[in-house]
């Protein structure tokens, strides 16, 4: 007779594709996540150590750093459940994920089932029937060295969370929080912000000519390079902080010289004076990594780290793709020989690498006993073949293009640089031809820069010797502007991130993910941007606790959690020394709090101030103060304001708005009331009536669109945007009103929460009901739309619907026209399901929405 075995997973999903593989003997099931850590509110803390005074930090620091570990509300059933089947069962396979947090997962599991029958540590780094077989043959036990590793970094991040939170939230705004990955990575936000607010723009100028070999040929062009001798200064030759040039020895050109160059070479006999023609060879990137599968994912698919990674953990659990934390590039001898057959069967030999590309890593701490991340099975599936759509296809198809890439021939181009004289003048052209695609037929690397990713593409020249005469068609002055350093978007600070050894690949999701939840950062396009918020917490962090937050610090701090997983430093020691020592967090925190005043750490200094001018953060907000004849007055800054796109114009506008205070700029034709244009948290906008003071009616407002400034208001603009939103007319066939109106995407136009944006060439204050009903009838189509994951009901005492979507971002609680966030052990399609509308309720309530 089998042998009954309980086989415990941490997702539903993984369970459900597991059991394909197991015998029928096997019972599989899911601990839904994680089944204890450390309290994480106060009413979790056990009533036995409620007078200790760590309690709250939830760690005996006197005694060992004893972590005091509870089961996570509504955990319960799922424990009892589990001790249920173990009971049946005659062995115990522990099959929670391959990484640190996996095995500390299997630990904790261990403790609280306590198991009688034996407990077997099942690995595998995909879902496919080989590897369950090969996992249960080669079982093992938990491996305590990682689950050590893993707990200390768990009470290192308490412990500098705990320890410097509640500093800033005396200092600067309640609610405000630190943490030992999370703070280095936002200053790496920050210090480039602050360039951008040094950076001083310079002008130049140069020249384009557009050539040919006679009236017939197609056209090139090329460009200025030296004129008189001297080499034409470009972008990278100007100090950023000054604008000024580096060099005096170069040529620079103003208009009013590069017109007057531009006019003497119509004149000019041009001529082709040099060809240099250069074979280079390209080798395709290593396959995906966590931390390359990130930024790829950002750059090509436009997905945030967070979702990127949510995507790759449904595709590893449904058995697509192998496990998706891993900082090891390695392909495994099966992951060869599936991509070089899939090389061979859709391209042939000759777009094969000669021998097997074998990859390592640079980083000594990498696991490499993982693999690269790439489709699972000797045999990859066609992304045509999967049945999967939407982001799963998207990222699944760039994990096996890049996986094919990898084992592809090099790329072999060919580049010509061309030298051209007209009288002193020298411009230079470049082709570049495509001799053998190797494995840019299939994947192409994405770049953070588009000048770089030009490189790829195939730019043509005619047929040229030297000596031969050109015929100039046009010669253009153009005028440019240097730029400021570019914000990092996720794909490049996830990489910056790598590079500093901040964090670890699988936490960078979860990095960036806390600094958009705490409002430090926000999206600006693709770009990241600090608010004034997050200015504040690194500059008194940076003031006051340097050391935590240089970059270094934090890197030493990954390396020795590495020693400590593999046994080569003894956890409590590491502990002691960082948080007890004489240069430790505690000791730290005693000295310099008394010293940190809470005005100064409010302020945020800037250059682009006056004197009399400071910027700070409040309860509502950054604001600016300006003091005048010893009067001082306060404007609030929009929030749509990024602290380096903060202009001194734009300040001079905000106080001079608030100086006038609520002056009407007219009566509302219709209705006799005031008009007023005001500036507010959410930027400047025009308002109805006066402002109610006990609160119980609010005006109609109405925002001024971008690029308005409040004192370009005249009344005939503001009665227009207090139109809004205009009743057009009631639908012929569903009956209910049909509105125009804008919103966060543009003007709409909707019907029984039917949305449509206008077109090109509508105007929201002028489209008519027949129009609006034409925009109801067609598809929608361009942006995703989100998904109804499930109905939750009517929202005790609020009588409004809850329901849970997925979005573009991930799912999320829609509680009326209200959106909430899931915390991120909630989000995952089990746990959604899990989800009592007791706890929904109370996810929105803790919203304060």
């Amino acid at each position: 007779m089998a042998e009954t075995a309980l086989v415990i997973v941490e997702s539903p999903t993984k369970a459900r594709t597991i059991k394909r593989f197991l015998p029928s003997s096997f019972i599989v099931e899911s601990s839904i996540g994680h089944v204890r850590d450390l309290p994480q509110s106060a009413s979790e803390v056990p009533a036995r150590i409620k007078g200790e005074k760590w309690a709250r930090l939830g760690i005996d620091v006197e005694n060992d750093f004893a972590p005091v570990y509870v089961t996570p509300k509504g955990k319960g059933k799922v424990i009892r459940e589990l001790k249920a089947k173990l009971k049946t069962a005659d062995v115990l396979f522990l099959a929670t994920d391959e990484d640190r947090e996996g095995e500390s997962i299997s630990w904790h599991l261990m403790e609280i089932l306590k198991p009688k029958v034996p407990v077997r540590r099942m690995v595998f780094h995909e879902i496919t029937r080989a590897a369950i077989e090969h996992a249960l043959e080669n079982y093992r036990a938990v491996d305590m060295q990682v689950v050590r590793a893993q707990e200390t970094r768990r009470i290192l991040d308490r412990l500098y969370g705990y320890t410097l939170s509640p500093l800033i939230w005396k200092k600067i705004a309640y609610g405000l929080s630190a943490g030992r990955v999370q703070s280095p990575g936002l200053r790496m936000i920050v210090e480039r912000e602050r360039e951008r607010i040094r950076f001083r723009s310079a002008e130049y100028w140069d020249i384009k000519a557009t050539l040919a070999t006679d009236t017939s040929s197609p056209p090139f062009d090329a460009r200025l390079v030296r004129a008189d001798g001297k080499r034409l200064c470009t972008g990278k030759d100007f100090a950023p902080d000054t604008g000024k040039l580096t060099d005096d020895s170069l040529l620079h050109l103003g208009e009013a010289a590069a017109r007057k160059l531009a006019d003497s070479l119509t004149s000019e006999q041009w001529r082709v004076t040099s060809l240099t023609y250069k074979d280079s060879t390209a080798r395709p990137s290593a396959p995906f990594i966590t931390s390359t599968l990130q930024q790829e994912g950002n750059r090509k698919l436009g997905l945030g780290a967070r979702e990127t990674m949510r995507t790759a953990q449904r595709l590893y659990e449904e058995g697509f793709i192998t496990y998706m934390r891993t900082d090891s590039p390695i392909l495994s001898e099966e992951g060869l020989s599936g991509s070089r057959d899939a090389v061979v069967g859709l391209f042939g030999e000759e777009y094969l690498s000669s021998t097997p590309r074998r990859f390592s890593t640079k980083d000594s701490s990498a696991q490499e006993a993982h693999e690269a991340i790439r489709p699972a099975g000797r045999e990859f599936r066609h992304p045509d073949e999967t049945g999967l759509s939407g982001r799963e296809r998207a990222l699944y198809e760039l994990i096996w293009k890049r996986t094919l890439a990898s084992q592809m021939a090099d790329a072999k181009k060919q580049t010509l640089s061309v030298r051209i004289e007209a009288g002193t003048a020298e411009f230079a052209a470049a082709g570049t031809r495509i001799v053998f695609p190797g494995f840019l037929r299939v994947y192409v690397e994405g770049k953070d820069n588009p000048d770089v990713a030009l490189d790829d593409k195939e730019v043509i020249l005619p047929a040229l010797e030297e000596g031969q005469p050109l015929i100039p068609r046009e010669i253009e002055p153009l005028g440019h502007a240097t730029k400021p350093p570019a914000r990092y978007t996720e794909a490049s600070l996830v990489q910056r991130l790598e590079r500093e050894g901040i964090g670890r690949p699988s936490t960078y999701a979860s990095i960036i993910g806390t600094l958009y939840e705490r409002q430090y950062i926000r999206r600006i396009g693709t770009a990241i941007a600090p608010t004034f918020t997050g200015m504040a917490v690194t500059q008194l962090l940076e003031q006051h606790f340097a050391e935590l937050v240089k970059y270094d610090f934090t890197s030493d701090m990954e390396r020795a959690l590495d020693e400590i997983a593999e046994g080569h430093r003894d956890h409590l020691s590491y502990l002691k020394e960082f948080h007890l020592g004489s240069e430790g967090l505690r000791q730290r925190v005693a000295r310099r709090e008394s010293e940190i005043q809470p005005e100064r750490s409010r302020t945020i200094l800037m250059p682009q101030l006056k004197e009399h001018q400071e910027v700070k953060v409040g309860r509502y907000g950054p604001y600016i103060i300006h003091r005048e004849n010893e009067e001082a007055v306060h404007a609030s800054i929009p929030e749509d304001y990024a602290p380096a796109d903060l202009t001194e114009e734009d300040i001079t506008e905000l106080i001079e708005v608030q100086k006038r205070g609520p002056e009407p700029i007219g009566e509302h034709p219709d209705t006799g009331q005031n008009i007023y244009c005001l500036t507010g948290r959410f930027g400047p906008y025009v308002q109805l009536g006066e402002t109610d003071p006990d609160g119980d009616t609010k005006p109609k407002r109405a925002s001024l669109p971008k690029g308005v400034k409040p004192s370009e208001v005249d009344l005939a603009l503001a009665v227009r945007l207090l139109s809004l939103p205009r009743v057009l007319g009631i639908h012929p066939e569903k009956g209910l009103e049909v509105v125009a109106n804008v919103g966060r995407f543009g003007p709409f136009v909707v019907c029984d929460g039917d949305y449509r944006s206008l077109r090109k060439g509508d105007d929201v204050y002028t489209v008519g009901l027949d129009r609006a009903v034409e925009l109801l009838a067609m598809e929608k189509s361009g942006r995703r739309t989100s998904r109804l994951i499930r109905e939750v009901g009517e929202q005790p005492g609020k009588k409004r619907k809850v329901a849970i979507y997925d979005g573009k971002y991930g799912p999320y609680i829609k509680a009326g026209t209200k959106n909430i966030s899931l915390p991120e052990d909630r989000a995952t399609p089990e746990q959604i399901e899990k989800l009592t509308p007791e706890e929904v309720f109370a996810i929105v309530e803790a919203s304060g929405k």
